[in-house]
């Protein structure tokens, strides 16, 4: 079957929550048995996001093969269940820096090189590369930004060509928009969304389907209005409410029979066997859920709490195996200072995760909050950053080694345990040997090769390894290569404390949380039963 192609726009305002309304699409027609491939065009000039400040764009996400991407491409993998490539991620500044190489090369023979053909060419070039590349069933394009934004003409316009030469049948518009409640009258407002597509009309796309955000109730009578002045047939028109996961979206969806009318669209037959009963069956199970763990997150970033997007679903998703729903403490790492009442800060918390992160500010507030956890036997986790100020913890409080720093925060340091050795950053999945099978590590994992994703500059200095394991610190897993860099640190004699170099929150779906993540949620709930138990005792 030709590659059938669904595109999502969208309209008035940005953080509409496109990324999950593709991604649920792309759960639904996986249920069904499909293959589905995921695109994301975003509209702005950095090559890629990995130089973006996290309180500006959210967290950077990491493609087994080292794609520096957006964040949505974190939910198009747990929804879909399967890893992504960095075929998935294309901004404007990568496709005009591919234009100008061309150009300065003599790519075009000293032709004119302008907007129209040579970059909508370049976008268009994109599309059919990955269907080449993955052959799937459906492929699910979203454009980022709104529908007017200057940057996205290119991307709108590429895809209005798009239709023209791949085929009208194959290919389907989406527009997604939000529904507007006044709060003088209690009034929903379509005016904005009618704007919308007359907008992008305007730009020669015209949407066969249309996703309304809100978060109010929607009467049948919006609905007919909306279809009537939008030139939408009403079954053809669908509610995005306000869930209380985003995972429920898909069986909303569902429910609304967007299934039935993706497939009359492109011409294809569904069958009775074509169910979300699987994905019905694990949604029935979070919603039975009461209880609640309560995990502190010591980070810098916390005014943004999509800079820690697939950190919070990791969580989620390895609290919901465990039958818990997870509240998260957020703690500033910059306020944490030694005049600081941390048993207050952290009172209630049943484990303590320390997120990774660039850069020194914030790095003293994570040692203390390290501290705590291993003083007071609560469960703690470092990743990436949060391993690295957990080593420097140890050396500084247990080893004496009060100058005990990373390259990174202080070059001056007579103890620099971390250091920038190779001059690159590590990207990507990458193996890790686990060398000890009586370590922590290797009852999470169950093996001794295993395979995660890095984003890193400074790496452990093997030589102080001796040293850190006299005084009871164990480094159990290593990189499967000839640098033998250290993957894993953890403390034997604490009930459960690790750190890791590798981001194992970009390894977890639903139903299969990275195994870090579900051992230190266990941990937590063992940490909350032995204090329920000492205040009964009490």
């Amino acid at each position: 079957m030709k590659a059938k192609v669904i595109v999502i726009f969208g309209g008035v305002y940005s953080s509409l929550g496109k990324g999950i309304i593709a991604s649920s699409i792309a759960r639904i027609l996986t249920e069904f048995g499909n293959k589905v491939s995921m695109l994301k065009f975003d509209p702005y000039l950095n090559v890629d996001p990995g130089t973006l400040s996290p309180l500006q764009h959210g967290e950077v996400f990491v493609t087994q093969d080292g794609g520096e991407t957006d964040l949505d491409l974190g939910s198009y993998e747990r929804f879909l269940g399967r890893k992504i490539t960095k075929l998935s991620t294309v901004t404007s500044g990568r496709v005009f820096q591919e234009v100008i190489e061309r150009e300065r090369a003599g790519g075009y023979n000293g032709k004119t090189v302008q907007v129209i053909p040579h970059i909508t060419n370049n976008v268009k070039s994109k599309i059919t590369g990955i269907i080449d590349a993955e052959n799937p069933d459906f492929l699910i394009i979203e454009v980022g930004g709104t529908v007017g934004d200057i940057e996205s003409v290119p991307f709108v316009e590429a895809l209005g060509q798009f239709r023209g030469e791949y085929g009208r049948n194959d290919v389907l518009y989406i527009l997604c928009s939000p529904l507007i409640k006044l709060a003088t009258s209690g009034e929903l407002k379509t005016k904005p969304t009618q704007h919308a597509v007359r907008e992008i009309g305007n730009m020669g796309i015209v949407p066969a389907m249309m996703v309304l955000r809100t978060d109010v109730v929607v009467d049948k009578n919006t609905i007919d209005k909306i279809s009537m002045l939008c030139h939408i047939p009403v079954e053809n028109v669908f509610i995005s409410s306000d869930l209380p996961s985003i995972y429920y979206l898909p069986t909303e969806l569902y429910k609304q029979n967007i299934h039935t009318q993706l497939y009359k669209y492109f011409g294809l037959t569904l069958n009775k066997k074509q169910t979300l009963t699987k994905w019905n069956r694990y949604i029935s199970r979070i919603k039975k859920i009461k209880h609640h763990i309560k995990i502190a997150i010591v980070g810098k970033y916390i005014d943004l709490h999509d800079s820690y997007a697939s950190l919070i679903e990791s969580l989620r998703l390895a609290s919901w195996e465990h039958d818990r729903h997870v509240s998260i403490e957020w703690v500033n790492s910059d306020g944490l200072e030694k005049h600081v009442n941390l048993k207050h800060i952290f009172r209630g918390c049943h484990g303590i995760l320390v997120p990774g992160g660039f850069g020194g500010r914030g790095a003293d507030g994570k040692v203390l909050a390290i501290k705590y956890a291993r003083e007071n036997n609560i469960p703690f986790l470092g990743i990436c950053l949060g391993m690295q100020t957990a080593t420097i913890e140890f050396a500084r409080n247990v080893m004496g080694w009060t100058d005990a720093n990373s390259a990174e925060f202080d070059p001056k340091s007579e103890y620099k345990l971390f250091n920038y050795i190779d001059g690159r950053m590590r990207l990507g999945e990458q193996g890790c040997s686990i060398v000890n099978k009586n370590s922590l590590a290797y009852k999470l994992y169950k093996t001794d090769l295993i395979f995660e994703r890095h984003r890193h500059r400074f790496e452990f200095f093997n030589s102080y390894i001796p040293e850190f394991e006299k005084h009871g610190f164990l480094f159990s897993s290593f990189s499967n290569d000839k640098e033998k860099t250290v993957e894993i640190a953890e403390i034997p004699s604490h009930p459960f404390f690790i750190g890791v170099q590798f981001h194992p929150e970009f390894n977890s779906w639903p139903g299969k949380p990275d195994p870090v993540f579900d051992g230190f949620i266990s941990a937590a709930l063992n940490h909350e039963r032995k204090k329920k138990h000492s205040l009964i005792k009490r």
